[in-house]
């Protein structure tokens, strides 16, 4: 006996949806038969695209392995202060200069625009510094806020206050820390009350007198808000 139930019935809506799905398969598989040719080209190009994808990733992986091995003796001469050295090289290392202009699109060259913008920095050399520091990819983390600090640092010194105050300011959140944050915040008001934003220069100091209470910073607070009075 048959296992089908001849009593069942089968909607003629039913029926048009399964005559829809056949028609569809069918014609999708007519598709690819006649541009088979273009269907393979395209899964050629992807393949390609993920191969080149990988292949470039290894390639950056290796190229930076090297530039840590290259950058290695320019870091030991920036530690011992040795700033020149560090930024030009010597026979016995390559200097950051050079590991920048060979190996900046890697991670590691990145790094040394860091290091050479301070030590450009520390040099006195401040529209190289300032170059360098804008130009190092800045991640949320304690390097990253010390670059925007030192930009700020430098407009400072060119009486851009102002300028100075907010890159302060956003060095100060980019990456929340009890010790770096406060003091970042106790700049960027210094920055703005020289710049004549004494409303900028309160929130700053609010800011510290709220949120970092026990820092080194907030001890003389009461004294700088003081100083900007209602900050109107």
């Amino acid at each position: 006996m048959s296992t089908l139930d001849p009593t069942r019935k089968i909607s003629r809506r039913h029926e048009l949806r399964e005559d829809k799905v056949v028609t569809f398969y069918a014609r999708a598989l007519g598709l690819i038969e006649k541009n088979r040719s273009v269907v393979l080209a395209g899964a050629a190009v992807v393949v390609i695209v993920v191969v080149a994808v990988v292949g470039f990733s290894m390639l950056m992986a290796q190229r930076d392995k090297t530039a840590v091995d290259r950058m290695a003796g320019a870091v030991r001469a920036w530690e011992s202060s040795d700033y020149r050295g560090a930024i030009d090289g010597t026979d016995q290392f390559m200097g950051l200069s050079a590991v920048i202009e060979e190996y900046g699109s890697t991670r590691t060259g990145n790094l040394a625009r860091y290091y050479a913008a301070d030590a450009h920095f520390q040099l006195g050399e401040y529209d190289q510094a300032l170059e360098l520091f804008e130009a190092y990819d800045k991640e949320a983390n304690h390097l990253g806020a010390a670059a925007l600090a030192g930009e700020a640092a430098i407009h400072a010194t060119r009486g851009e206050n102002e300028e100075a105050g907010d890159l302060y300011r956003r060095a100060a959140t980019i990456f929340t820390s009890d010790v770096t944050s406060p003091m970042y915040l106790l700049k960027a008001g210094q920055a703005y009350e020289a710049a004549g934003r004494a409303a900028e220069a309160r929130r700053a100091y609010e800011q510290i007198r709220d949120d970092y209470a026990t820092s080194q910073e907030a001890r003389d607070i009461a004294f700088f808000l003081a100083r900007v009075g209602s900050g109107t």
